[in-house]
């Protein structure tokens, strides 16, 4: 009798504790698993990482490892075809679209900063940067103190923005500072006289001048005043969500299938950096 009474006790503590064992779904994996969509931000004028190909469809290294993160949730929910929603954003609204839930994740050329991530958090790095100045091909912009009474064209709010203010105030040097909505305006001005140089990430720069009509008529100063460790910014506090988009891009990394993504968008520049290299081993964690 005493014996019936344990087993049926335990039984009972069984069908209490199971249901807890059983993670259920919260947060962005529930909201997508019902949907069956994940919206994706990416802001469109930022090539080789993300900006619209000939089908309008966006394109690029961030977006390709995004699309890797799709395959890897759609595989962890079981959804058999998991719609994707493109949806652009800018380097003004990104992180509002991000932190009000009007993306589940943004995959372009964003920053990982602590005072953003009072905001939004970031996934695992996706690259390694730092930022530079695209100049005029005959321009005579060499060193910092070639900037001097320059103009430079930057985007408000950027990170590239503050870094720049910081190293020009450092060698006492004082330029004008022209703001742009967004990397083609200032490529524009640059190509239009209205600046003398583009302050953004080295990589940007290098795709804007790339994919210009006239590549040849632009080049890159020697003068990087900046680190821009990137990664996909996703909802703050949303760990589970943060985990699987993590778990996709470690799974990436580990394999070195990595590499074939970064020489179809960076080929022409040779091989990762020692940088990435590391970025790409350091962040492959084991599962």
């Amino acid at each position: 009798m005493i014996r019936a009474s344990f087993m049926a006790g335990v039984l009972f503590a069984l069908l209490l504790v199971r249901p807890a064992t059983a993670q259920e779904l919260d947060g962005t994996l529930k909201k997508i698993k019902t949907s069956g969509v994940l919206t994706i931000g990416y802001v469109e004028s930022a090539p080789p990482f993300s900006f619209p190909g000939p089908n309008k469809r966006p394109v690029g290294y961030s977006i390709e490892l995004c699309l890797r993160v799709a395959s890897g949730i759609e595989k962890q929910l079981g959804i058999e075809t998991l719609k994707i929603e493109w949806i652009p954003v800018t380097v003004d609204n990104r992180i509002d679209m991000v932190a009000g839930g009007k993306v589940d994740i943004e995959c372009s050329t964003t920053t990982a900063t602590l005072s953003r991530q009072e905001r939004v958090d970031f996934s695992l790095m996706t690259f390694v940067d730092g930022g530079g100045l695209l100049t005029t091909s005959d321009s005579n912009l060499h060193t910092v103190g070639d900037l001097a009474g320059k103009r430079i064209a930057v985007i408000p709010g950027s990170t590239t923005e503050k870094a720049l203010a910081a190293f020009l105030k450092k060698d006492f040097v004082t330029a004008e500072m022209v703001h742009v909505k967004d990397h083609l305006e200032g490529l524009a001005a640059l190509d239009k006289g209205a600046a003398d140089a583009f302050a953004s990430d080295r990589g940007i720069l290098i795709g804007l001048a790339a994919t210009s009509k006239d590549p040849s008529r632009f080049a890159l100063a020697g003068v990087l005043f900046s680190y821009e460790p990137y990664g996909f910014m996703v909802r703050r506090n949303d760990g589970a969500f943060r985990l699987a988009v993590n778990r996709a891009l470690a799974a990436l990394y580990r394999s070195g299938e990595v590499l074939s993504i970064y020489d179809h968008w960076f080929g022409g520049l040779g091989k990762p950096s020692a940088a990435i290299q590391a970025m790409y081993l350091l962040n492959g964690l084991p599962e």
